[in-house]
């Protein structure tokens, strides 16, 4: 399989996303729907692109997914830029679409941005870092054991974060998801949180991914038994 396949992948991927996702929260506008609505389109919309291109590239559809597969040995530097290319292209020309078909005016609705209210700067990056790092963090280990309810189960993640994060940070987890409106409805005040938050929250998920989970982890009790030593004894 060529490159170019994969990154036409996470483009349509990606586009589909943002797309679906960011067409919930017109909708809801519209409809008088609230963050369970939101939740769920974005949930959805991740679910119907990992099963039409999740194969062919591995379905990351973020920057921040794909910095943790990266970090993981997963994919290649190479890889890792061409996935972010495609990506930030394919939320944009989602965002794109939506102007078209709306306005650029309800695309910028769909910025993301904190509820100042509640969140100030820092709590919104810390906020989008724990966010993400429960997301990818999820996908490390899904992504890893390959069962046939991965793609759901990913879906189910993106949608519970958002159902936790709408209200304050605005649940972005995905620099391309707030890059794409961003861009179009020329609304970049807060996208520095956007794009902070997320690859931290990569960076630390794969750590404890490391520590936790793998067979590698530094911080492990010299008596500790293996997992499956303690079941054969059970």
């Amino acid at each position: 399989m060529g490159n170019w396949q994969k990154y036409v992948a996470e483009l349509y991927g990606t586009f589909v996303l943002v797309g679906v996702g960011t067409g919930a929260m017109l909708t809801a506008a519209v409809t008088g729907g609230g963050a369970i609505e939101i939740a769920i389109g974005f949930g959805l919309g991740l679910v119907a692109a990992l099963y039409t291109v999740g194969k062919v590239s591995g379905g990351h559809f973020n920057p921040a997914v794909s910095l943790g597969m990266f970090l993981d040995k997963r994919i290649s530097a190479t890889d890792l830029l061409g996935y972010w290319v495609s990506q930030l292209a394919g939320a944009a020309l989602a965002s794109l679409a939506l102007a078209f078909i709306v306005s650029k005016a309800a695309v910028a609705s769909t910025v993301t941005s904190l509820n100042t209210q509640y969140v100030d700067n820092l709590g919104g990056v810390v906020g989008e870092a724990i966010l993400t790092v429960v997301f990818v963090m999820m996908i490390l280990v899904a992504t890893k054991k390959g069962s046939s309810t991965t793609f759901v189960a990913i879906g189910f993640t993106l949608a519970a974060v958002h159902l936790v994060g709408l209200g304050f940070t605005g649940a972005s987890v995905n620099p391309a998801r707030s890059f794409g409106p961003a861009l179009v409805g020329g609304e970049w005040a807060d996208y520095w949180i956007y794009l902070v938050g997320p690859l931290v929250g990569a960076v630390v998920a794969w750590v404890l991914y490391k520590v936790i989970v793998t067979e590698d982890a530094v911080i492990v009790a010299e008596d500790a038994k293996p997992i499956d030593d303690v079941r054969e004894m059970m």
